[in-house]
């Protein structure tokens, strides 16, 4: 299967692209993609899997500040990695990984994710590594507490391990 991996910024995606990324993401998380949770994954980099069908892989990575051992750290956060469901397990994951790793490689200080359970594996065999401390977020009202978030967020490349991550807040999910 040849399959073609592009990158873009939101800004230079056709209406018709992100269309299709929207169905896409729709389709892999069963409906349970949220209007928030679509507009996390936008003013960043995008990267697209084409194959011969069309559309076969998304994820895209935007900014977010994190302080990270007493400092703010531009974080590139990996946002709606999906697979078509037809050609799942077949690389493609692997492929949308390692062009969003080499924007956030030449962009950031480093890379965080949230994973889900069946994400995580991808991740792990990428080297991406669960953040080992406590997280937050800094929200309306002050620094709150992520520790549903805690066992499930990854860094990479691995990072030294501190007291904690604190996040910039975002409506919808923090993380």
């Amino acid at each position: 299967m040849a399959l073609t991996v592009r990158t873009a910024h939101t800004a230079d995606l056709a209406p018709f692209e992100l269309r299709a990324v929207r169905g896409l993401l729709d389709d892999a998380f069963d409906g349970d993609l949220g209007d928030e949770d679509w507009e996390h994954a936008l003013g960043g980099v995008h990267a697209l899997g084409y194959d011969e069908r069309g559309l076969a892989g998304h994820g895209a990575v935007v900014m977010r500040r994190v302080r990270y051992r007493g400092r703010w750290a531009r974080v590139g956060y990996v946002e709606a990695v999906a697979v078509r469901r037809d050609v799942r397990r077949t690389g493609i994951g692997g492929r949308i990984m390692a062009a969003l790793e080499g924007v956030i490689t030449r962009a950031y200080d480093f890379g965080a994710l949230s994973a889900s359970d069946e994400g995580a594996p991808l991740y792990a065999a990428r080297g991406w590594r669960v953040w080992g401390g406590r997280l937050h977020a800094l929200g309306p009202d002050g620094v709150v507490r992520l520790a549903g978030e805690e066992g499930c967020t990854y860094v990479w490349p691995a990072v030294e391990p501190a007291a904690e991550l604190l996040f910039d807040w975002r409506d919808g999910d923090v993380l």
